[in-house]
Order: structure tokens, then sequence, then C-alpha cells
């Protein structure tokens, strides 16, 4: 029997208030803002649940063709219609539902059986189950005693509010697949809720196949309750060790920009993407709604956004959740969306409505694709979205201790926090846990029935096993071209000089021409391809762009694959979300303005640490910056152009997945980024001008001190050999260089009997001991270079205190003067 699940005949609190009826509608259908804080009536109920009495003769998706839009009993007191109607009633559709799409689209979707019910309901009720176990049991997973102290975990971590709206999307994208035969992966926006991912995996089987020992039977349930948020077990958050994921859950707003990258260069690819009403409200998430206008609707695959509004972050409402409906759709319609709405809290009807509203979605994108990729439409569409409306913390507590817990903000972590110790706590747990009847959904032996399975995809199609979700399954070695096409010529150190970037724009764009069929690589930036002198790529690929073009624009390109959008953030989640799925790339930035991106690489880089302890993650291509318009070279822009302090913050993180570069000039560009684009498992940052500088390095030159990583120069020295140097002259950086090479041709010709040596670091973590960064030099290594008790005077591209940092236990320290970017511009 389905419906809505059977609370306890007492012990889980108090009744609920009257349920809500779910319903899917269009957009622009809110009769009137509603009251940010209505009075309750004298029964309790509230005003925006009332509800009136059904037709007789109807059902509550069916409306009368001839009467109001509408249906009777809507949620919150709305009368709305159900898109099925709305699509067998075309009088009934807004006229500003968007882009008219072929008449596939306007075919009512099918109505879910009461098996279909069934099954879905019940495979969402075992999910729930099996995320409220894993914040809280750590033994009798399937209860088959009374629940004591003993069986609770002594320390509850983790976050319920979200897991039981996840395990629906989650469930009804299992049945959108299977019935469609979808390519799909999921981004999971609020990845705080771990337990629901987690749950899932389980059930459909991939979490079993990654990790055997946690077996889809009673042993293997306990296992998976217990690790949960445990030590010597798996975070609370969606991360790295699961099974399907390409989007670490700890900082928000990065979900819909990692989608829409993964979605890239994917024609057969859907992907998913639940955002939380708390995410909604960052900065990076509101700029990612754009990308829809770089969606290439025949060569990329499709975005399907979930906006799911609980209502509540930690502590306080969500912004959205608080727009009145009518607001909400022009700002979403503003974004370029057609958002399909499903409200409520009773079960059953949530289940059938958003079962239509995903039918309806696929067949949205499916016809934008075909009047894209067989009619030759043009036009800019109006993607589908769908906004998600459920209580937070959905099937939990109604209240705990008198207060009001359901449907509000003190649902987000764990909501009966005192389980061990508090008698009334731990009854309430129980039944909760019995209220989803865990017997009907697990046989005795612990194995999912097959009512929960039957919905589940199968093989790579399930979400916890698509190939795309461990992108380097899929990756293919990036064709580059030979180094010495590009080189450019140097007879004589310093007499000749070239733009470094710009010889590097012309080796991107040989690599863009090799991989213009098989489209694996993408060149990003926040509206600065030309600026960095990058613009050769142009002649292999334009900028993608499906918004409005004017006679006047150059190089925007329908198919295009360079990427360029003013957001820093934008950019860094694009190139993400493709590496992650199995593609290369390059980053192009302003050196001052990387740092929008702090935080973004900070928890990229905590991923590929990760991942280099699951063997079952394949290595994926590194994440590569170019850095330039530098520190030294703000002729134009000035003091507010200057920090060079993103390579700090690299260094400061993980050494076995950091590297970054200082080529003094073109061809050690062109050799840093050659090994870069090649390389697996890092992030690079290569800093380098765009500026005329001189070049120092033939190409075979260059290899050679670059794969070394440090050098002498010895011609541009006065060091005989004969004896130690009585001065060193270190430098990292192309200004740097230029200057310490200056100083060393003044002491030539004023100090002719001064012995000086040259060193040039282009690998800045060679200064580093060799424990402590996979490139660092030995003691001896460095004392070769640097001498472990002469002076050494290091002229550094960035702030000074770094390279006293990395250096700060070598022989000779006392001696180390370092000259860099003190802040004044």
């Amino acid at each position: 029997m389905c419906g809505p699940r059977r609370r306890p005949a007492s012990g889980a609190g108090p009744r609920r208030p009257p349920t809500r009826a779910a319903a899917v509608r269009p957009p622009g259908r809110n009769p009137s803002p509603r009251p940010t804080n209505p009075t309750p009536a004298p029964d309790g109920s509230h005003p925006r649940v009332r509800r009136t009495p059904p037709h007789p003769d109807r059902s509550p998706f069916e409306c009368d063709p001839n009467g109001p839009v509408g249906y009777p009993g809507g949620p919150r007191g709305w009368r709305v219609c159900h898109v099925a109607c709305r699509a067998q009633h075309a009088h009934r559709r807004s006229p500003q539902e968007g882009i008219p799409m072929s008449v596939e689209t306007q075919q009512a979707p099918a109505a879910l059986t009461d098996e279909e019910l069934a099954e879905l309901d019940a495979h969402w009720r075992a999910a729930n189950y099996l995320a409220v176990g894993q914040i809280y049991l750590m033994a009798n997973p399937l209860l088959t005693e009374p629940l004591r102290p003993e069986h609770v975990k002594p320390r509850l971590l983790g976050h319920w509010g979200t897991s039981p709206g996840l395990n629906l999307v989650h469930t009804h994208l299992n049945r959108l697949i299977k019935n469609r035969d979808l390519d799909t992966v999921c981004i999971w926006g609020p990845g705080h809720g771990g337990p629901a991912v987690l749950a899932n995996s389980w059930l459909e089987g991939s979490y079993t196949e990654t990790y055997p020992d946690v077996t889809r039977d009673a042993a293997g349930m306990a296992r998976l309750f217990k690790q949960f948020s445990f030590p010597g077990g798996v975070p609370s958050h969606v991360a790295p060790e699961t099974p399907g994921s390409i989007h670490e859950g700890g900082e928000l707003g990065y979900a819909l920009s990692h989608a829409y990258g993964a979605a890239l260069d994917n024609p057969d690819l859907l992907v998913a993407c639940v955002i939380g009403d708390g995410e909604a409200e960052t900065g990076p998430l509101a700029a990612s709604w754009h990308s829809n206008k770089f969606l290439d609707p025949v060569d990329d695959g499709a975005v399907l956004p979930i906006l799911h509004l609980n209502g509540y972050k930690i502590a306080n409402p969500t912004v959205l959740a608080r727009l009145p409906e009518a607001e909400l759709d022009e700002l979403l319609r503003g974004y370029g969306h057609d958002p399909l709405h499903v409200t409520g809290d009773d079960p059953a009807a949530v289940h059938r409505a958003l079962a239509a509203a995903l039918d309806t979605a696929a067949d949205r994108i499916a016809a934008i694709q075909r009047a894209a990729r067989e009619d030759g439409a043009t036009e800019r569409p109006r993607w589908p979205m769908i906004v998600l409306r459920t209580p937070k913390g959905w099937t939990g507590p109604a209240e705990v201790d008198g207060l009001p817990v359901e449907g509000t903000w003190r649902a987000h972590q764990v909501p009966l926090a005192a389980v061990r110790d508090n008698p009334e706590h731990l009854r309430q747990l129980e039944a909760w846990l019995r209220s989803y009847r865990p017997e009907e959904l697990f046989d005795e032996h612990g194995v999912p029935r097959p009512a929960v399975l039957a919905a589940l995809p199968h093989g790579a199609r399930r979400l916890g096993a698509n190939p795309h979700a461990n992108g380097g399954l899929l990756l293919r070695e990036l064709p580059m071209p030979p180094l010495e096409k590009h080189a450019v010529a140097v007879d004589k150190p310093g007499a000749s000089m070239h733009e470094p970037t710009r010889v590097l724009g012309e080796l991107l764009e040989d690599v863009m021409q090799a991989t213009a069929e098989r489209r694996d690589f993408r060149l990003v930036g926040p509206d600065e391809t030309a600026s960095n002198r990058l613009q050769a790529v142009y002649a292999a690929s334009g900028k993608a762009w499906q918004a409005e073009t004017l006679d006047v624009d150059e190089h925007l390109d329908r198919h295009g694959r360079v990427m360029e959008i003013l957001s820093e953030h934008t950019c860094q989640g694009w190139l993400e979300g493709y590496l992650l799925t199995g593609r290369h790339g390059l980053f192009s930035c302003y050196e001052a303005f990387v740092h929008i991106v702090d935080s973004m690489v900070n928890q990229h880089i905590k991923w590929l640490r990760t991942t280099r302890r699951l063997g079952w993650r394949a290595p994926i291509a590194s994440l590569n910056y170019l850095l330039t318009s530098h520190v030294w070279r703000q002729d134009h822009n000035g003091f507010s152009h200057q920090d060079p302090g993103f390579v700090d913050h690299i260094l400061n993180k993980s050494p076995e997945a950091v590297r970054v570069y200082f080529p003094p000039d073109a061809n050690t560009l062109l050799s840093v980024a050659d090994h870069a684009l090649r390389s697996r498992d890092y992030v690079n940052v290569i800093v380098a001008g765009k500026q005329p500088s001189f070049d120092w390095l033939s190409m075979d030159e260059a290899v050679v001190h670059c794969a070394r990583g440090a050098g002498v120069w010895d011609w541009a020295g006065t060091e005989d050999g004969s004896r130690e140097p009585d001065v060193v002259l270190g430098c990292a950086g192309d200004v740097p260089t230029l200057e310490v090479l200056a100083a060393a041709q003044l002491l030539r010709r004023e100090l002719p009997e001064l012995a000086v040596r040259v060193v040039n670091v282009v690998d800045i973590a060679r200064m580093m001991p060799s424990g402590e960064h996979p490139h660092g030099m030995s003691d001896f290594e460095y004392d070769g270079l640097f001498t472990a008790d002469k002076p050494v005077i290091f002229a550094y591209h960035g702030y000074p205190w770094l390279i006293h940092r990395l250096a700060y236990r070598r022989n000779g320290h006392s001696h180390l003067h370092v000259r860099g970017y003190k802040e004044i511009g």
C-alpha cells in the first residue's frame, strides 16, 4: 500500500500540520504574493495550506478544459494547473512559456501506475531509512531488537535536513534513466547530504562494487552505518570516496558550473544538478546561471537544474524560498530557464508530480536538441529546470523537546541530539526509524526487496557507476605538437625578444586544431584571452556563445571551445567539471585576480589528494593555470592589479598535488606548458609575462633546464670553476631574471675579480627540502647550486618571505637575502 507513510501510534511527536498536495505547474501562475509571516488560524492550521474540496469527478491532477486555470486544492492555497493538463489543452499554456518546441513536447507525460508509485515510494523510504541509520546507528541496523543506547554512535554527526530531498531526486532520476536509457550524472550541490548519496549508492549496488566489504546485506548495512563520519570511516559530505560524485560537498556555490563543465562536449550526457536554496545565495552560483548562454545544443550535453527549496539554511530562512512565486519565476526566466514547479509534503502526490516534471523536462531537452541537431535551429533555447519545494527534514520528527523540527531550520543536522542520554530521544529515534517500515524494504538478511530495486537502472547507467563520474577512465592523451615547431630561435642569450604568451598561443592553436574532431580541450578565462596574447587560438576555435551576436562582435562561435565569462568562479567551475569528466584544459587569468578562486582551487586540491589514495579513481588531467599580466608589468593598470600571492596560497597545499613554475622566457614557457598539459592529477600554476622580453635559452637548453627545475647559467656568471663563487645571484620569474642578469653584467664590468654565480629557478618547489615536497632538492643538491656558506642574493617574482619559508632549513639560510614584491605599487 502506498501513500503517506504511516506514523507510529505514539512516540514520534505531535501530528504534523495538514498535508499539502503536490503539483507541477508552469511559471507565472502565482495569483498574489503571500504574506511573509501569516498568522496561523485558531485551530493551528496555516493560511498557506488551506485547501478546497476536490472535484468529485476528477483527480487532483485533472482540470476542466473550459474552466479556470488550476485544480482545486492546490498547495498553499494556490490554484495551479498540472503540466499534463497544460500539455493537453494548449489554450491553458502561458503566452510567455518560452521558445516554441516541436510537437513532441506537447504530449502529456504518462501518469505513474499504482505499481510504479509503490516502487518509487519503497525506494525513497529505504534511502531515508539508510540515511537516518548512517547518522545514528552503529549496531542493530534492521531493528531486530528494541533500540538501546549502545546501538547509537557516541558522537552524532551528519546532516539530515537535505537528505530526504536528495533521496527523492535520486529515486526519480533512477526511474527517468531506466525508462529512457539515459546517460546521466548528477551534481549534488547540497553535498552535506552525504548520507543520502551513500544510501542510494548502496541500494543500487555501486557502493558494494567499489567497496566489496560493504556488502548489500545486514552486515554491509551495519558497516555502512558505522563508518559514516566515524574515525577511520568516510566523510559526512559527498566526497571523492563517494561513487558517482565529481563534486566535493564541503564548500557551496559551484554545483551548477561543475554541471555545465561536465556537459560541455558530451552531447549524449544529461547532467542533473541539485541546487540547495542556501547555495543559491552564493555569488558563484548566481553567476553560473548564465552558463546556459554558452551551452551548445549541438555539441554539448544538457544540464537540468533542480532548485530544491526546503526553506532553510543552518539557522535562517533562505532568500529564494521566501520570494513570491511570480517573482522567483521572473528571476529564473530572466536567467533563461523555463521552470517547472513541484510543491508538497504528501509523498504520493509529490511522487506523481516529480515524475511528471522530469518526464516533461526530458521531453523538452530532447526537443531542443533535435531542433538544433536535425533542423538547424540557432535560436537560443529556453532550457527547462525544476523548482522542488519539500520540507526540510521531511519525514523526520515533527517536534523535539516541544519545538518544531520538520520543515524548519532545526532539521538541518541532527534532530535528536541526545539519544544516548535522553530516553525520550531514544524512543523518538526508534519510532522515526520504524516509521519507514524497514521490514517491507529489506528481507531478514538485510537484502533490499525487489520492489525497492525495481526502478533502478543497470550497469553503467546507474548514477554511482557512470564512467563520466570517474573521468580518468575516459581520458585520452592530449595530442601535443612538437616543441620545435613553435620554438623561437636563440643564437645568443638576450639577442632577441618575443612575447612569451603569444608564442604559447600558437602552440595552443595547434592543440585546439588537433582536438577539433574529438573535442576534449577547452581554454577558459575571464575575458582575457586576447589581452593575455593567446588570440592565435581563434584560428582553430572561436569563443563559445549562444546569445545575440552583432556585426561588431569578433570570434563568437556557437560551437566554439574558448570559454570567456567575466566570472573567475564560473571559469574555474567549468574547467573543473570538464577535467573531472575526462577532458583537458587551461585557465588563463590575470595574476592579481586569480585570488578570486582561492577557495575553489583549495577544494580541488583536496579532491586530488584524496583520489590519490583511492585505487578505483583513475587519474585525471591536471588543472592548469596560466597567470600573466603580472605584478612587474602593470604600467597601464597599476597598484590595484598587483598581487603575486596566489603561488603562496598554492604552496601551502598538499605537496603531492601542487606545482608552481616561473619560466623566464618564451622557450621555457613552451617547455613548462607542454609538461603541464601532459600531466595528471596536479594543479600546475605557470606565471609568465605577456610583454616583449628577452630570449635566453634555445629550445633544447630550455627543455633540459625545465626538467632540472633549477640550474646554474654559466654564461651569465663570472666564476671559472677553480673555486666556489664569492656570491650567488638567484632568480625566479621573468623580470627578476632580467634584473639579476643586468646585475651580473654590472658586476662583471665593475668588479671583474669577483666570482659570481647565476642560478635560475623555474620550479619554485625545488627550493624546498626533498622531504617536504616531491620536487624538493636534497641538501647536497641545494648546496651544489647555492653553496653552504656564501652570500645569496635572490630576486624573486613574488613576496620575498615565501623564499625564506621554503629555504629556512638550508645551510647558509642566514646568508640568504631575498628581494621581491613588498606591496608597494
